[in-house]
């Protein structure tokens, strides 16, 4: 069981076809659930179908079937900090809350259940990059660089793309990550091929692998390779895998129409 997020990220970037697999089936939930939900299906050779908790499966007329095992996704906790007074040796709270995930096994599949028939849309994939920079407070501005090598540049929150990026999509989604990522508080992020890999660009390769999976935009292949040339073969750390999932969930609901529904990161 992936009980952190950075193996579910690496297993997401070296298996094609999964990421894009599972949000057209789980659009619902979140990018990070949606991976989670089809690695455990993968691995009980079960097909990629609806999920529900036992009692949301009750209510659409369905029961599960006897001796079926629950899928575990996360599960977002707020938690109040609470720190030792040295003098008493007491803990108390600090006022201060933040959040956790914990694995909770809820969810069954379709091919676990038995009743009446139950056929669940399949999420269209639309996205708007327009809609997405106007609600992340983010200017695309003319790309003015003459340096032939750089795909794009994002600064504080201005990003543009070289009308020479061979792939613009990407390029795009790689800048806007710099920017929510908060990459661009400190210093400008330029993209180009002399930079030194960082773990900032991993960050935001990760984000643009992500989205271009899910969106089926081509460039992943590059995306992936970029990314594991990034790292060295070290590994990627968990908050920064923490980061890539909830960023990139963050920019795909920015342009996606409509009321969006995630259970959690």
């Amino acid at each position: 069981m992936y009980d952190k997020f950075a193996p579910l990220l690496e297993q997401a970037i070296t298996e094609p076809g999964i990421v894009s697999e599972a949000y057209r089936r789980f659009h619902r939930f979140s990018i990070g659930n949606q991976i989670l939900a089809a690695v455990q299906l993968h691995q009980r050779d079960l097909p990629l179908s609806p999920i529900a908790s036992f009692n949301r499966w009750k209510e659409l007329g369905r029961s599960v079937c006897k001796g079926q095992k629950a899928i575990s996704l996360w599960m977002p906790l707020t938690v109040k900090r609470r720190d030792k007074d040295d003098s008493s040796g007491d803990f108390g709270d600090t006022g201060e809350v933040f959040t956790v995930f914990k694995l909770a096994p809820r969810w069954f599949s379709l091919e676990q259940t038995e009743g009446e028939d139950y056929i669940e849309p399949v999420e269209s994939l639309q996205w708007d990059a327009e809609a997405a920079l106007a609600a992340l407070d983010i200017t695309l501005e003319h790309f003015d660089l003459m340096d032939g090598n750089v795909q794009g540049y994002a600064v504080r929150r201005r990003i543009a793309v070289s009308p020479l990026a061979e792939y613009p999509h990407k390029t795009r989604f790689h800048e806007i990550a710099h920017v929510v990522l908060g990459h661009t508080l400190e210093s400008d992020c330029h993209d180009a091929a002399s930079m030194p890999r960082s773990l900032q660009e991993v960050e935001a390769e990760g984000v643009a692998f992500l989205l271009c999976s899910i969106l089926d935009l081509p460039g992943r292949d590059e995306s992936r390779g970029y990314i594991q040339s990034w790292l060295e073969g070290g590994q990627l750390p968990e908050k920064s895998a923490q980061r890539i999932f909830g960023v990139s969930q963050k920019i795909l609901e920015a342009g996606r129409p409509g009321d969006r529904e995630a259970v959690t990161q």
